[in-house]
């Protein structure tokens, strides 16, 4: 249902039980899925993909071209998952030639003021909280929280099931089902209560963190501590997902909070 006073550009394909409302603009070569809500005031701009059921609060602007002088105006996209909520004033940049793509998954959480920059690729069910802002080629998994304020730089990766504290510089990659906290941004332990909401048994858990205390806190380096891993601790999915993780890190991670 589109409202006069919005202005929806005649080849833009919009589902016809998407709701635009008043004084937003939506410009071509954009798409709107089934039952989503475009609050008023809000800009979308050519490349956007805006999934099912998705609501887009007043002041959002999705899909502006990327603020990064390498731009040569290639087409790119920015992807929204559904049943994702983007709240106010928050901007999402399409990629670039580097991905192509900005996205963000399924089931996520923008909330108010956040900055999403391109060739970000946000997983399912993440949250980034208010004022977040995320430099380009930033790769966040599945579930992960990043607190509100925070900041990460260019080409960071963070893994799944992750919890940063707000106020946080994030310079380095951050492994899979951490708590990070403090300034430099350090190991706390194991995003544990976030676990346990997500149908992980205390014995997995307690796997978890036996795992990172060979990582962080037994003096080896991270090469011994992933050798120690391979020999000594039984094959599992989540040893195999964390050795691989640290392995493939283009920046290095972050340090334990005893470490120099």
């Amino acid at each position: 249902m589109n409202q006069p006073l919005a202005y929806v550009h005649p080849q833009a394909k919009i589902a016809n039980n998407a709701v635009i409302e008043p004084f937003t603009t939506i410009h071509k070569n954009v798409e709107i899925g089934e039952g989503t809500w475009i609050g008023s005031n809000v800009t979308i701009m050519e490349g956007a993909r805006i999934g099912k059921n998705c609501r887009i609060f007043p002041g959002a602007v999705i899909a502006a071209i990327p603020q990064d002088l390498k731009f040569g105006g290639e087409d790119s996209l920015a992807i929204i998952g559904d049943n994702t909520t983007i709240r106010e004033c928050v901007t999402v940049n399409r990629g670039t030639k580097y991905s192509g793509k900005t996205e963000i998954g399924e089931n996520c959480l923008i909330m108010a003021y956040a900055h999403i920059a391109h060739d970000c690729h946000i997983g399912n069910n993440a949250i980034i909280v208010n004022s977040v802002q995320l430099a380009g080629h930033i790769e966040i998994g599945d579930w992960a929280i990043i607190g509100g304020l925070s900041a990460v730089h260019q080409f960071v990766t963070i893994g799944k099931h992750t919890m940063i504290s707000g106020g946080s510089l994030v310079r380095k990659d951050v492994p899979p089902y951490l708590k990070v906290a403090r300034e430099p941004l350090a190991f706390v332990g194991i995003n544990s209560i976030g676990l346990r909401r997500r149908g992980f048994e205390s014995e997995k858990i307690r796997e978890i963190q036996n795992i990172y205390r060979t990582i962080f806190q037994s003096k080896l380096n991270n090469t011994q501590a992933l050798d120690k891993l391979e020999a000594e601790f039984p094959i599992s999915t989540e040893r195999d997902e964390i050795i691989d993780f640290i392995r493939k890190s283009g920046r290095g991670i972050l340090k334990g909070y005893n470490q120099n």
